[in-house]
């Protein structure tokens, strides 16, 4: 697999030009390789029968992977697949066996007594790590029926209640009040009752490492638990599930429900207080909900919900996968600070008016933006420079990339000596690098060499936002939309059309009065562009 660019590090063949048992002259194409900016057509360097593909079409694999063999007709090449020095495929990852301790015990392993069911610490949210037990209502020997509360277990989010799905008696605890540890540690383990306690512990510690705890630590204040319905249990391993709910609340107090009641009584669209509890002290359980019916006179009938939850997952391409690399490594890496202005662009919409009326000549607002930055950049040449480990290196030459969308995400492609092509000349070559940034059909060598950028969302309506800095350049400009809009002229108030533009610098590289500067040279060169043509 080649580095087709200098940020490529995989590739994915998109498709076969040879199949096994062709022949291959020089200069044949012999598959297409999409890579993070570009597909590209990759030719052969040698001549032979294709002998084998390592890599099928749609197929990704990292950089110097073996893509093919290319050789005479008939060669033996079972010792390059077999273990020569030639990758063949994806590095499997490193088995690490732990060796043995010998630690006195005996290493067969001890059987769960029959009936015995393990409470794991459960994933009360998409980003719990670990929980914390605020509280344990029940104590081991006690009786636990289906819909107690077990205990309350404090998330990165809430406190939430711990309800048994089991019944039968609890045999064990393993993290005590105040104790933390990741999802699906030991949490406790309910069976049959007279189960001897000696044996869950055997069986827990013959199958698995035991759970890794935090110290205790002083438990903050309770928090108060937040109505939200739980629609599934996450795992079979879970015994318990969490409610966070709050109870209705009737006139003359409150309502007592098990969260599994609450949780059924939400989905079903049934009002508590018209339920009749029968379980302990009138306590609404689970099979109060399941046999209520309804009074005919007087109800609202049930929402229903006619519609599904669905997702899409779309696979990360190489592109996508380089921009959310190089993006991240930008924003945390540069201290990155903005500046914003507005122009007024009614000289640049009569310019732009007047130079269109020329025959076969048209040229766009961006054209506009990307020459007059062009020719500030030359005057500033403290923001047409990057940041580099042990100096700043400003450039003389100005090479603007323009950044374009396309189907996968955005590619940058380059104008080279920007301040030296006129108008049209760069129009026609911002229009044609669009054109083929969108069939996937640019050349490496026209994405690289970037002094600065533009990116420019005004077309869609934008009408301000900030970019993040395109590595290495030292800054990068964001253009938003021309909008109509009142402005004061000459101490009158009158119709205008304004444009906001934001500077966002790599502090390292450009100080604030220095990207300041660089604006108000902008500035006269868009609100005045015919002097960008004289």
């Amino acid at each position: 697999m080649p580095r087709l660019s200098d940020t490529m590090e995989e590739g994915t063949v998109a498709k076969w030009f040879k199949k096994v048992g062709d022949q291959v002259s020089e200069g044949d194409i012999l598959a297409e390789i999409e890579t993070d900016k570009a597909t590209m057509e990759f030719e052969s360097f040698n001549e032979g029968e294709l002998l084998h593909i390592g890599i099928q079409e749609g197929g990704t694999a990292p950089v110097d992977t073996l893509l093919a063999i290319i050789g005479d007709k008939g060669e033996d090449i079972s010792a390059l697949l077999s273990g020569g020095d030639v990758t063949t495929s994806e590095p499997e990852e490193e088995k690490v066996v732990a060796p043995s301790a010998d630690t006195g015990a005996s290493s067969e392993t001890v059987a769960m007594p029959e009936g015995a069911e393990v409470i794991t610490m459960p994933r009360l949210s998409d980003t719990m790590e670990e929980g914390t037990v605020a509280k344990w209502n029940i104590k081991v020997g006690d009786t636990v029926n289906e819909g107690d509360i077990l205990a309350e277990i404090e998330t990165d989010k809430a406190t939430m209640e711990f309800e048994s799905f089991y019944q039968g008696e609890l045999l064990h605890i393993g993290l005590q009040e105040g104790e933390s540890a990741p999802v699906d540690s030991v949490l406790a383990v309910i069976g049959k009752a007279g189960t001897d306690p000696n044996l869950i512990v055997a069986a827990l510690a013959s199958s698995s490492e035991p759970p890794i705890k935090q110290e205790a630590t002083p438990l903050p204040e309770p928090v108060p638990t937040k109505t939200e319905a739980v629609s599934e249990v996450q795992s079979s391993a879970l015994v318990a599930a969490p409610v966070i709910s709050a109870p209705p609340v009737k006139s003359n107090g409150r309502i007592i429900a098990s969260p599994l009641a609450k949780k059924l009584a939400f989905e079903k669209g049934i009002d508590l207080s018209r339920v009749q509890g029968t379980g302990d002290g009138g306590r609404i359980i689970k099979r109060d909900i399941d046999q209520y019916q309804p009074q005919a006179a007087g109800t609202i009938q049930a929402f229903v919900p006619s519609g599904t939850e669905s997702i899409t997952e779309i696979a990360n391409s190489q592109m996508r996968k380089t921009i959310a690399k190089r993006l991240s490594a930008s924003k945390f890496s540069a201290p990155h600070y903005y500046l914003g202005v507005e122009f007024d662009m009614d000289n640049a919409i009569a310019f732009r008016n007047q130079y269109n009326s020329i025959p076969d000549t048209k040229i766009s607002f961006n054209d506009i933006v990307v020459k007059a930055a062009a020719l500030s950049l030359k005057r500033h040449h403290q923001v047409n420079a990057k940041w580099e480990e042990h100096q700043i290196t400003q450039h003389h030459h100005v090479h603007v990339g323009v950044a374009v969308a396309v189907e996968d995400g955005l590619v940058v492609p380059v104008v080279k000596f920007t301040d030296e092509q006129t108008l049209p000349q760069i129009g026609a070559v911002v229009k044609d690098y669009a054109f083929r940034a969108r069939d996937k059909k640019l050349k490496p060598e026209e994405m690289d060499g970037s002094t600065f950028t533009i990116s420019n969302l005004g077309m869609f309506g934008i009408q301000e936002f900030t970019s993040i800095i395109n590595q290495p350049n030292g800054a990068i400009l964001s253009v938003g939309a021309i909008v109509q809009k009142p402005v004061v002229k000459d101490g009158a108030i009158v119709v205008g059309n304004t444009m906001k533009l934001t500077l966002a610098c790599d502090h390292r590289v450009v100080d604030g009065a220095t990207g300041a500067q660089f604006l108000q040279t902008l500035r006269e060169f868009v609100e005045n562009p015919l002097t960008m043509v004289l």
